[in-house]
């Protein structure tokens, strides 16, 4: 500025008054902005076929908005509003992610249930009921505190995944991949909640792993006959972190190159002719242990041992009890052979079908009990029974080692409970088969900061699997397939339409409660079809969230095809692993 010119030349600005009430200020902004309807205006007045499209990202309708909404909606006020000062129009509505999980875990709370068998009793209609009026309560708060920081968002046309316009939408995008064949029932090991009493996809998997203390035991099988360089007698030794799977063992898995030696010795005191891998028996055996034979791996499959329990005896007429070959087996840590427990291990699952071993024993109940099919822990939480598994084990002597071992392991980032791994029939969408495109995508898309798309979540989806998409749960968006309980043939459907076609009946509601009771006749047989008793992940619902907010296809085709993909999206680091990776697996697919 020229300093010569007089003080009328520089503008009418004064100093601030240092008593400035920014609290009034803001209220008075605030008034004025609903006095003169400033955020429909600036919306009306620009033309629909300039739309800017925004997603935004929905909050769980089960608590207060915390400083990282406050953060996040900062970034999502700005940008829309610089669109919008630049012409374009920019929708930006409220949305709410009120299935799933959270909501079910706050309700089972207040009404002092928890789990399946006390939610049946309680009643699934009641339950779901519930929780619908838990998420209607807590929407003013958000409300009043967005308004308050000054964020325009229009809060009178919000959606909750609730909707019935919604969840129609998300049954059409199962129904869309089911055409396309992406949609598969499997009988796999997963990550399982039983804090939530339901399997977990692979990405939630990955939110919470922390550092705890588990026991480590080294446990010897007795070989039951003699097998090649093997003798009855001799004794396997097999080592575990997890005691707990050690009464559904079915199998000990071996390198078929990797090379064993059967050694004299005392383990701790406990002398005995063990089997080991030859590069371990230094971290095992005493000193003057003495090698009385050697063979690969190959040559000891077959060889039948004596199980750590015998609560499943009689599966040994169906091949259990024998060793089995796995290339997931090393020498870096234990002892060379690996305890199977097919219902607690994906490796163990896929080894023993790949050894021809249609066997499978599972005693643990939805909510990690043992069951009474294993008496000295019946009712026990499979943590909780680590400590009576271990004192029987040691009264037979077949520990032979005991420490704790400090390590990450993974627990449910909804409950805090830690994580089992679990066989359960699951709905999967086959990830892999389009995994290329996906990354393909990616390519198009601008991350701020770019390492961020490059690196963090261009490497997940490099290495992305298989989508676990049903909870077996109950207040949410249902799978909508019907199956026939007579002949298994099903039917998915997509549409209430397409229902009412099939059934005869309209329904004004897709949960669960409502849902279930729809039954139609088999086409094929003279069974009833029924539909199938899961629910959906709610991040499915997330990902559905571009169609489902505005009920495409059934509605607003032309203005969808205007305003896919987002222009804008702005949320948390974490979501690279949530919201954004389920936006891209159901844009690709």
């Amino acid at each position: 500025m020229d300093e010569t010119k007089s003080d009328s030349t520089r503008g009418d600005f004064s100093r601030a008054d240092s008593r400035l009430d920014l609290n009034a200020l803001d209220s008075r902004i605030l008034e004025f902005w609903d006095k003169t309807d400033a955020f429909a205006r600036s919306v009306e007045l620009r033309p629909a076929d300039s739309e800017y499209t925004f997603y935004d990202g929905p909050p769980f309708a089960t608590g207060s908005p915390h400083y990282g909404h406050i953060l996040q909606g900062v970034v999502k006020d700005i940008v829309p509003r610089y669109w919008t000062m630049r012409g374009r129009r920019v929708e930006r509505r409220f949305g709410w992610d009120v299935h799933g999980l959270p909501v079910e875990m706050e309700v089972e709370k207040q009404l002092g249930v928890s789990g399946p068998r006390q939610i049946h009793e309680y009643g699934v209609g009641e339950f779901n009921e519930a929780c619908r009026s838990k998420v209607q309560a807590t929407t003013d708060e958000w409300e009043t505190i967005t308004k308050r920081m000054g964020r325009w968002v229009d809060f009178a046309i919000d959606y909750k995944t609730m909707d019935v316009d919604f969840m129609e939408s998300v049954w059409w995008v199962f129904k869309a991949l089911w055409d396309k064949g992406l949609i598969y029932q499997d009988f796999k090991v997963l990550p399982y909640s039983y804090g939530a009493t339901t399997p977990l996809s692979n990405f939630e998997a990955n939110l919470d792993y922390r550092d705890v203390d588990d026991p480590a035991i080294t446990v010897r099988l007795e070989v039951l006959a003699d097998h090649g360089a093997a003798q009855a007698g001799d004794y396997l030794l097999i080592w575990t972190t997890t005691p707990w799977t050690l009464p559904g063992n079915l199998a000990v898995a071996v390198g078929d190159a990797i090379e064993y030696v059967r050694v004299s010795g005392a383990i701790d005191g406990l002398e005995g002719n063990y089997w080991l891998a030859a590069d371990l028996v230094d971290t095992f055996v005493s000193g003057d242990a003495t090698v009385l034979a050697s063979a690969r791996g190959a040559d000891l499959v077959g060889l039948e041992y004596v199980p750590p329990f015998d609560y499943f005896g009689d599966q040994r007429d169906r091949g259990a009890f024998r060793v089995i070959e796995s290339d997931d087996v090393t020498v870096e840590e234990g002892t060379g052979l690996v305890h199977m427990a097919p219902a607690y291990g994906e490796a163990d699952f896929y080894a023993l079908n790949d050894a021809g071993l249609d066997v499978m024993v599972d005693p643990v109940d939805a909510e990690a009990r043992f069951t009474d099919e294993v008496p000295d822990v019946a009712g026990k939480n499979v943590k909780e029974a680590d400590a009576t598994l271990i004192r029987i084990l040691k009264d037979r002597q077949l520990i032979v080692r005991h420490e704790q071992i400090r390590h990450s392991y993974p627990f449910c980032w909804r409950t805090e409970t830690p994580l089992i791994y679990k066989a359960i029939p699951t709905w999967f969408v086959k990830v892999e088969s389009f995994r290329d495109k996906m990354v393909e995508v990616n390519k198009n898309i601008h991350w701020v900061p770019e390492a961020v798309g490059d690196r963090r979540f261009g490497n997940w989806l490099e290495g992305a699997r298989d989508w676990a998409i049903s909870r077996n749960r109950y207040w949410g968006s249902c799978i909508p397939v019907w199956e026939c309980d007579a002949c298994g043939e099903d039917v998915c459907v997509g549409s209430r339409q397409e229902l009412k076609d099939l059934s005869g009946i309209w329904v004004e509601d897709l949960h669960k409660h409502f849902v279930d009771e729809v039954t139609f006749p088999c086409a094929d047989c003279k069974g009833t079809m029924r539909r199938v008793p899961e629910v959906l992940d709610c991040w499915f619902e997330s990902g559905s969230m571009p169609y489902a907010q505005i009920h495409y296809p059934f509605e607003n085709e032309e203005r969808f095809a205007r305003r896919y993909p987002a222009d804008f999206i702005a949320e948390g680091l974490d979501q690279t692993r949530g919201w954004f990776y389920t936006l891209v697996v159901l844009g690709a697919a």
